[in-house]
C-alpha cells in the first residue's frame, strides 16, 4: 500500500519566468502617453524610418503607444475595444503629485477635469495642419450653475 501520489505542477516556483512575461509586455503608463499627446503628437505620427520597428516605424498609435506594419493594421486598431478603452481612460486627466499632495492634506481637492478625445488623424491631415485635439469636457452641473447665475443677474 503506498501513498496518494501528488501531481507535480510544472512551472510552480518559475518566478523568474512570469517576470520576463510581465516586463515583456510593458506598455507606456497613461501620463506618459498623456505628455506625448500634449507635446509632441505630430512628430511621433510623422517619425523618421526605423527599420528595427514595425512597418518601418512609419504607422503609430499615439493613444495606445504600439506599431502596426500598415495603414490598414492601423485603421483596424482604431476600431477595436482595445483602442476604444484607452481613449476612454485617457479622457481623465493623469494623476499628478499636486493631487496627491491635495489628498494628504496639503490644500483643497480638486476633481480631476473630463475631456474630450478624438482618434489621431491620418498623416495626410496631419501633414495639412491638423492636430490631436484634447478639449475639456463642460459638465452638465456646470452649465446649470452658470444658467442660475445668468438669471440671477437678469
Amino acid at each position: 500500500m503506498g501513498m496518494v501520489q501528488k501531481r507535480k505542477k510544472m512551472h510552480y516556483g518559475d518566478t523568474h519566468l512570469r517576470r520576463r512575461w510581465r516586463v515583456r509586455n510593458r506598455t507606456r503608463d497613461l501620463d506618459q502617453i498623456d505628455h506625448d499627446i500634449q507635446t509632441q503628437s505630430a512628430e511621433l505620427i510623422n517619425q523618421q524610418v526605423d527599420l528595427e520597428q514595425p512597418g518601418c516605424g512609419q504607422f503609430y498609435c499615439v493613444h495606445c503607444a504600439k506599431y502596426f506594419i500598415d495603414d490598414q493594421a492601423m485603421q483596424a486598431h482604431f476600431r477595436t475595444k482595445v483602442h476604444k478603452r484607452r481613449m476612454k481612460a485617457l479622457e481623465l486627466e493623469p494623476y499628478t503629485v499636486e493631487e496627491a499632495e491635495r489628498a494628504a492634506g496639503q490644500g483643497s481637492y480638486k476633481a480631476p477635469k473630463k475631456r474630450v478625445m478624438e482618434t489621431q488623424p491620418t498623416k495626410d491631415e496631419v501633414k495639412k495642419g491638423k492636430r490631436i485635439r484634447v478639449e475639456e469636457k463642460i459638465e452638465e452641473e456646470a452649465l446649470k450653475s452658470k444658467k442660475k447665475i445668468v438669471k440671477m443677474q437678469n
